[in-house]
């Protein structure tokens, strides 16, 4: 599976964006899918992750109440709306995919990656 990010960029604290992840080669709908972040000296962390239905949704501590994450299955894309965006929000955002629909945040559980996508909040 293949596993293209976009959306990232530089907005003002408090601005939101929009990340999608766009996968193929693989049956979208048999995957559970995740977002993750890396900031520069820090590890990855785990943001959000959708079941394969887009029925049950797993959030980090740290942007629960902020990033909805939803999938549409038919575009075979997941999406990361990023909303009251702050400066520790910076970082690379990752989406990832793991066969099978239960939603984990651990990073080793995932199959395969995308680049990654950079998003930069200024204060």
């Amino acid at each position: 599976m293949q596993l293209v990010e976009s959306g990232g960029g530089l907005v003002q604290a408090g601005g939101s964006l929009r990340l999608s992840c766009a996968a193929s080669g693989r049956t979208f709908g048999r995957y559970a899918m995740g977002w993750f972040r890396q900031a520069p000296g820090k590890e990855r962390e785990f943001v959000a992750a959708i079941d394969w239905s887009g029925s049950n949704q797993y959030y980090g501590d740290s942007v629960k109440g902020r990033f909805p994450i939803s999938r549409d299955n038919a575009k075979n894309t997941v999406y990361l709306q990023m909303n009251s965006l702050k400066p520790e929000d910076t970082a690379v955002y990752y989406c990832a995919a793991k066969l099978g629909s239960n939603v984990v945040s651990t990073p080793t559980r995932y199959d395969y990656w995308g680049q990654g996508t950079q998003v930069i909040v200024s204060s």
